[in-house]
């Protein structure tokens, strides 16, 4: 397009006005000024707009045509304004987080009731899948935020913690029982045990498998699960011993319902966060960080 967006908003007056004085008014320009618009955007698209007469101006079929198109542009720029203005007034915006089941469940819903209460107006969009998956779809700015574990190498993602969480692997007080009863008293767990692990194409299989092989533990027998409920869930019926993250069994630890495994040495801690991409922070996601720190939650 040769014009630009201030010809076509003087075209749009001087239709509106239906005479270019009053349009020199509205625009605070003078009449020559629009005059001398109207006559360059006439040149430039080899039609007359517009046919002068005593009261003023009238637009031509052409012109006509064009008004059209151009009253829709206009009046969804002006849409566009006062979506903005409400954003900016009433907190409203559109929040999309990327978030696995496991993470969502135990730490995002509870977090985001509050957030929802503050800010009811901003609308909140869901991915839950992989860990994987939320990363590409950070890197390529489908999505706002990601709660993830902390990637090792996190370009072009900035990330912004929120808590510590530490693997361990839990089983009954009766499993136990049962095994080293079967096995005696010095039996190795993981050569003896029922090894409740997430399937491989989970992110924190890959780091517990990092672990396991930096120690040199293989898993005789092995159960995978997809989700860290199932593995939870089949630990504390006694299928065997499950590697869990400690602090969504905690309850269950307080209890006595699981007995953690001591290990040597200890599963590192895994810092886990929002990541998001450095280029699209937005007036709902400075809101969703002032509000986990008001809630205390590190950020």
């Amino acid at each position: 397009m040769d014009q630009n967006l201030s010809q076509y908003k003087i075209f749009y007056e001087v239709a509106k006005a239906g005479n270019i004085s009053k349009a020199a008014k509205e625009l605070y320009i003078s009449q020559p000024a629009i005059s001398k618009s109207i006559s360059k955007l006439e040149d430039s698209l080899e039609v007359a707009l517009f046919t002068r007469n005593s009261r003023g101006v009238q637009l031509t079929e052409e012109g006509k045509l064009l008004f059209h198109h151009a009253k829709a542009a206009f009046e969804e720029l002006n849409r566009g304004e006062l979506e903005l203005k409400r954003v900016k007034d009433f907190n409203i915006g559109h929040l999309k987080i990327g978030v696995s089941n496991t993470l969502c469940k135990y730490i995002l819903l509870p977090y985001l009731k509050g957030f929802i209460e503050k800010f009811p107006h901003i609308k909140i969009t869901i991915e839950s899948q992989s860990t994987s998956h939320t990363i590409i779809m950070l890197e390529q700015q489908r999505i706002d935020l990601g709660l993830i574990a902390e990637p090792t190498s996190r370009r072009p993602l900035l990330f912004q913690p929120i808590m510590d969480i530490q693997d361990i692997f839990v089983a009954t007080r009766s499993y136990l029982d049962n095994l080293y009863l079967r096995e005696g008293p010095d039996a190795d767990l993981f050569q003896t045990g029922n090894i409740l692990l997430l399937d491989k194409n989970n992110m924190t299989r890959k780091y517990i498998d990092e672990y396991l092989n930096e120690h040199q533990i293989v898993p005789n027998q092995l159960l995978e699960v997809t989700t860290m409920d199932l593995l939870i869930e089949f630990a504390k019926i006694g299928l065997g011993i499950g590697c869990v993250i400690k602090e969504f069994v905690q309850e269950e630890l307080d209890r006595g319902d699981l007995i953690q495994i001591p290990l040597k040495p200890a599963i590192r801690k895994r810092t886990i966060g929002f990541a998001y991409h450095p280029g699209g922070v937005s007036t709902a996601m400075e809101n969703f960080f002032n509000a986990m720190r008001d809630a205390g939650i590190r950020a």
